[in-house]
């Protein structure tokens, strides 16, 4: 009976989730459906993130944004663009870079965005283009004395003998990050809260006066996160198809959930974060500062975003059309 009683659950969620689908899908099919997008520039102020041998991520990312803006708004000028930061300060001014992840989110659910691209650069962990390592080449016999006394006593032993040795940080590549599919009840709560006042409801709710504490709150913001978490998945996965046309090293779409990352999942609207290269490897590094590896990356990224608006402005048949067909 248990096993019976979990399948109904189980087929009506999943019935509930592609109505909600569609639903969202043929109000999106008639109007805008990225109004207002977020973009943020990594770090800032006396949080510099990653550092390079010629850069920090702080001044790549800010820059990467920036030029990311502009060519969207040059193109969407029906989409409003809102900036956490344009400067080396960290957003709003503040100076603690734990409370610059929540004015990052804050600005975003204010603004009530329906999408929060941020951007980063990645590190592999080790000094920036490389470090020095010692490794062992031989052996030579040193004497050596144990013991004190009468029992003092000549030893010999081998002693190994080390060389240094240069190892170059070679990691290179892209990744894009969603938020973690095991935060999705704290991305709820944040969805929850950021409908309140909220247009274009699609649950049947005329008035907007839903208690935002109900049963019924509760379902329709665990449906947003589904979609949210599936529109996030798409837009990555588009982002992450565009570098490697250009011919980078892709590492795909990831679910990372500790600290930088929590801003994802703090955000209600779908969210990705872009680690456009590896500040850590030289020739990377030198790409990345420069414009015409920036230009590059906005491309990338602005090619997927047109993707990605379009296939959410685009009806799609419902099976039953395709049936009758």
């Amino acid at each position: 009976m248990k096993r019976i009683k979990t399948y109904l659950l189980i087929s009506v969620a999943a019935a509930a989730l592609l109505i909600f689908s569609q639903s969202m899908q043929a109000q999106t099919s008639t109007r805008n459906a990225l109004r207002t997008v977020i973009i943020d520039a990594g770090h800032g102020g006396r949080d510099p993130g990653a550092r390079g041998l010629i850069s920090t991520e702080a001044e790549v990312a800010l820059s990467i944004a920036l030029k990311l803006g502009k060519e969207l708004e040059r193109e969407f000028p029906d989409t409003k663009f809102i900036y956490t930061r344009t400067d080396d300060k960290l957003p709003r001014g503040v100076t603690d870079p734990n409370v610059a992840n929540r004015v990052r989110a804050e600005m975003a659910n204010e603004a009530k965005g329906d999408l929060f691209i941020s951007i980063h650069l990645n590190a592999a962990g080790q000094k920036a283009g490389g470090w020095y390592a010692k490794k062992i080449v031989g052996y030579k016999n040193k004497v050596v004395y144990t013991g004190t006394g009468k029992r003092r006593r000549k030893k010999t032993i081998k002693q190994p003998i080390y060389e240094s040795y240069y190892v170059k940080n070679t990691r290179i590549g892209t990744e894009t990050y969603i938020w973690a599919a095991d935060r999705s009840d704290a991305k709820s709560e944040f969805i929850k809260d950021s409908q309140e006042g909220g247009e274009d409801e699609p649950v049947d709710d005329p008035n907007n006066i839903l208690d935002l504490n109900s049963p019924e709150a509760r379902i329709r913001a665990q449906l947003y996160t589904k979609y949210f978490f599936r529109n996030s998945a798409l837009l990555a996965q588009l982002v992450e198809e565009e570098f490697a046309k250009q011919g980078r090293k892709s590492f795909g779409v990831k679910q990372r959930n500790h600290k930088g990352i929590w801003v994802l999942q703090a955000t209600g609207m779908p969210s990705i974060l872009v680690e456009t290269g590896f500040i850590s490897n030289k020739e990377e590094e030198e790409y990345l500062v420069s414009d015409e590896g920036q230009q590059e990356v906005v491309q990338n990224i602005l090619t997927a975003f047109r993707r990605y608006k379009q296939e959410l402005e685009t009806p799609r048949a419902t099976s039953a059309t395709t049936r009758a067909q």
